[in-house]
C-alpha cells in the first residue's frame, strides 16, 4: 500500500520530504496511514523567507489588519470544520475531543482578533504606559511602546492538541506582527498540514507569514538569534533540552514553554457529602480524566479531598467512571476514545505502574480492552489510583501519566492541602471547589505562586463556568516552575511575547508623531474649524478646541445640589467645607464641572461626533470655589477605526481655572463618521 506523504509548506510552497520517513498510523485501527518527513527543506532558506519577505509583509498591516485576517482565518476554519473532523477521527479523539480542538481553535482566533480590534489601536505602535516627565519645563519626555520582532516565531506544538495548539500560539504572533514556522508533532501532523492548507487556501495570509514543518526541525534552532521566538509545548525533558541548546543560549533567543504539569483538584474543607460542591468536584475530577482519554496539559492529576470524604469521593468517582468506558472514536456515541498510540500507550501504563508503588488502583485496569470495530493497541481504560499517605508519595507528586488517570488523596486540613498541591512543583492550573471565601483567600494566598491558573468553583458560577481544564484565550495559558513558566495567550499578553518594550526619549512633538498618540507637551491645532465639525477621516492628531471661560456661581451649586440631590457637605456647609483639609470653603460638584466643560466644548449642531462613548482616567485635581472661572482645552488625542462608518476618537480634556491651575484632566471618548 502506497502511504500518502504528509506535507511541509515552505517558501510558499507545498513540499513533500524525499527520504528517512517515519510512518504514522491510526490510534484507532493500529493501521499505516501516512508518512512523513522533513529531508530535504532547506531550514536556512525557511528562516531567511520568513525574515525577508514574512515579516515586512506583516509589519506594513496595523493591528486592526491583522485583527481582521485572523478573524478571516477562523471563519475559513469554520467552513471547512468537517473536514478537519473526518481526520481527527484517526488520532483517537472522539467528536467532543475534536470540537475543543478544531471549533475552539477557530474560537481562540476569533477571540485573538476581537482583542486585537477593540485593545489594540489601528497603528503598527503599541503604548505601554504613560508618558513619564523627565525635565523641568516638560521639553524632554520618556515614553515605553512595542515594536515587532524583527525574526520568526518558530512554534513547536504537541500531538494532543493539533489544532487548537497550533493556532493559540499562531494568533498572538501574526497579531504582533511576527511570521511563523510551525512545527507540529508528527503522531497529528496530517491534522495540523489540513488546517494550514485551509488557512493558505483562504487567500489571507501574506506570503512568508506562516510557514509548516512535517516532521523533523533538523537545525532549525542553529539559525535562531535574538530577534526570534521558541514557542513549545511537551515534555519537562524536552523543553530542558531545546532551551539549553547552546545557540538558544549564546544569542539570548526568547523561549516560552509550556510542558509537563501535575495539576490538582481540591475539595474544599466545608463541604460535605450531600452539598452541591461534592457533586460539581466529582463530575469535573472524572470529565478530566476522561475528555480526549486524559491527553490534555491541564488534566487534574491529583485529587484531594477533607480525610473524611475519601471513602465517599471514591465511590462516587468510581460511579461516574463506570459510565465512560473507552468506544471506538468513529461512532457518534463513544465518551471516550484512544491514545494517540501504541508506544503512548505503554508510556501511561508505565507510568501507572511507577504510581503503584506508592497507591493502590481502585478503578480500572492497565489491561488492553477489547473494542468492537476497532484493531489498535492504544486503548486504555480510566483508572483511579488511591493513595492514603500523600505527604510521604514521591512519584505522585513527580511522575505524570499523560492519560485518563489520578490519583485521589485524602488532606487533614487547609494547609496540607496548599501544601500537598505545591509539591507537584509548579502546575498550569489548579481548582478549588468551595463556597468559603476565607478558605478561597487562603488557598490563593499559599497556592497562587506555585500554580498559572486557579479555579474557584462552586454552586454560584458552575453552570457558567467553563470547568478546571479549559485554557481561554483571554486568560494566560502557561505555569511557573515544573510547568515551564511560559504565559501563552492571555489576551494582548500573548502578543506582547512576539514584541520588544523599548524606552523612547525625545521631545512630545517627536513622541507624539512616532506614536500617532497625541501627548501632553506636544503642538495643536487651535486655529481650524471646530474639530466636532470634521468627520473621522478629516480629523488630525492635535486638532484642538480652546474654549471661552464660565464663571461658577454660587447659584449654580446650590441649583446642581438640589437639581441632582448631591447635597455633600463640601458644596453646602460652608464651615464643615472650610475645616476639611482639601478645600478653602464651599466648591463646585466635580460633576458640575464636567457638565460645564461639556457646554464650553460642544458644538450643539448634527455633524460627525455620533455619540459620547465615555471617559477614561478622570481626575479632579483643584477645587473650584463659587465666582471662579473655567476654561477646557480638547485635543484630539488617537483615534481608532471601528467600521466602514464610523470611529473611535479619543480626546484629551483639560478644564483650568483663570490663575492656569488644572482643575479637572480626563480623556473623552466620541464615536465619529467617516
Amino acid at each position: 500500500m502506497t502511504l500518502e506523504t504528509v506535507q511541509s509548506y515552505a517558501l510558499d510552497q507545498w513540499q513533500s520530504g524525499d527520504g528517512d520517513f517515519q510512518t504514522i498510523t491510526s490510534a484507532v485501527t493500529g493501521d499505516p496511514m501516512v508518512k512523513v518527513s522533513s529531508k530535504g527543506l532547506d531550514f536556512s532558506a525557511m528562516v531567511d523567507h520568513a525574515r525577508s519577505v514574512g515579516g515586512p509583509a506583516l509589519r506594513l498591516m496595523t493591528f486592526h489588519e491583522r485583527a481582521a485576517m485572523l478573524k478571516g482565518l477562523g471563519k475559513a476554519l469554520m467552513e471547512r470544520k468537517e473536514e478537519l473532523y473526518e481526520l481527527n477521527k484517526a488520532t483517537g479523539a472522539t467528536r467532543n475531543d475534536g470540537w475543543i480542538d478544531i471549533e475552539g481553535g477557530a474560537g481562540t482566533l476569533f477571540s485573538i482578533a476581537s482583542k486585537g480590534k477593540r485593545e489594540l489601536p489601528n497603528a503598527k505602535i503599541l503604548l505601554d504606559g504613560s508618558l513619564e516627565g523627565l525635565s523641568k519645563h516638560g521639553t524632554f519626555v520618556g515614553q515605553h511602546i512595542y515594536t515587532s520582532l524583527k525574526g520568526v516565531a518558530v512554534q513547536i506544538n504537541a500531538f494532543n492538541f493539533p489544532v487548537w495548539g497550533m493556532l493559540e500560539k499562531l494568533g498572538p504572533a501574526l497579531l504582533a506582527g511576527v511570521p511563523a514556522i510551525v512545527k507540529p508533532a508528527s503522531p497529528t501532523g496530517y491534522l495540523a498540514e489540513a488546517a494550514v492548507k485551509i488557512m493558505i487556501d483562504s487567500g489571507l495570509l501574506p506570503k512568508g507569514a506562516v510557514q509548516l514543518v512535517s516532521g523533523s526541525a533538523g537545525n532549525l534552532l542553529d539559525l535562531l538569534d535574538g530577534q526570534d521566538v521558541v514557542s513549545f509545548t511537551g515534555s519537562a525533558a524536552t523543553a530542558s533540552k531545546l532551551k539549553s541548546h547552546p545557540n538558544i543560549v549564546a544569542k539570548s533567543v526568547r523561549f516560552i514553554a509550556e510542558q509537563d504539569s501535575l495539576n490538582a483538584s481540591v475539595l474544599g474543607p466545608d463541604a460535605t457529602e450531600d452539598s452541591e460542591e461534592f457533586a460539581l468536584f466529582v463530575k469535573e475530577v472524572a470529565r478530566e480524566m476522561t475528555v480526549k482519554a486524559g491527553q490534555k496539559c491541564t488534566a487534574i492529576r491529583r485529587a484531594f479531598v477533607p480525610a473524611a470524604l475519601l471513602d465517599k469521593a471514591q465511590d462516587a468517582l468510581i460511579a461516574r467512571l463506570s459510565k465512560v468506558a473507552p468506544g471506538d472514536p468513529r461512532e457518534e456515541s463513544a465518551r471516550m476514545g484512544a491514545l494517540v498510540s501504541e508506544a503512548q500507550r505503554n508510556d501511561v501504563v508505565s507510568k501507572i505502574e511507577t504510581l503503584s508503588g506508592e497507591a493502590d488502583i481502585v478503578f480500572g485496569s492497565t489491561d488492553a480492552p477489547n473494542i468492537d470495530g476497532a484493531s489498535g493497541n492504544a486503548f486504555v481504560s480510566p483508572v483511579l489510583l488511591r493513595c492514603n499517605t500523600p505527604g510521604q508519595a514521591e512519584a505522585i507528586h513527580s511522575v505524570e501519566p499523560f492519560g485518563p488517570v489520578a490519583t485521589l488523596m485524602p488532606y487533614a486540613n487547609l494547609q496540607e492541602a496548599i501544601e500537598l498541591c505545591n509539591r507537584g512543583e509548579g502546575s498550569l492550573v489548579v481548582s478549588l471547589f468551595t463556597m468559603d471565601t476565607e478558605a478561597a483567600t487562603e488557598f490563593i494566598m499559599g497556592a497562587g505562586s506555585y500554580h498559572g491558573r486557579v479555579a474557584i468553583i462552586n454552586r454560584d458560577c458552575a453552570k457558567e463556568s467553563t470547568g478546571h481544564g479549559s485554557p481561554l484565550p483571554v486568560l494566560i495559558h502557561g505555569g511557573p516552575g515544573r510547568a515551564g513558566g511560559g504565559e501563552e495567550m492571555g489576551g494582548v499578553r500573548g502578543v506582547k511575547h512576539y514584541m520588544q518594550r523599548t524606552a523612547v526619549q525625545g521631545s512630545p512633538n517627536m513622541l507624539s508623531a512616532i506614536t500617532e498618540t497625541w501627548m501632553i507637551g506636544s503642538s495643536y491645532q487651535a486655529d481650524g474649524p471646530h474639530p466636532f465639525r470634521l468627520k473621522f477621516g478629516e480629523l488630525n492628531i492635535g486638532d484642538t478646541i480652546e474654549t471661552a471661560e464660565r464663571t461658577i456661581t454660587l447659584e449654580d451649586i446650590e441649583h446642581f445640589a438640589d437639581f441632582t440631590g448631591d447635597t455633600f457637605y463640601a458644596h453646602m456647609d460652608e464651615d464643615a467645607a472650610a475645616a476639611n483639609p482639601f478645600f478653602p470653603g464651599r466648591v463646585a460638584h466635580g460633576y458640575l464641572i464636567l457638565s460645564f466643560a461639556a457646554g464650553l466644548f460642544v458644538d450643539p449642531a448634527p455633524g460627525p461626533v455620533l455619540a459620547n462613548y465615555g471617559l477614561e482616567n478622570l481626575r479632579f485635581l483643584a477645587p473650584v470655589s463659587p465666582g471662579e472661572t473655567i476654561k477646557v482645552r480638547l485635543t484630539a488625542k488617537s483615534k481608532k477605526a471601528r467600521n466602514p462608518e464610523y470611529g473611535e476618537v479619543m480626546w484629551d480634556v483639560e478644564v483650568t481655572r483663570a490663575d492656569g491651575a488644572a482643575v479637572a484632566t480626563y480623556s473623552l471618548l466620541t464615536m465619529n463618521a467617516m
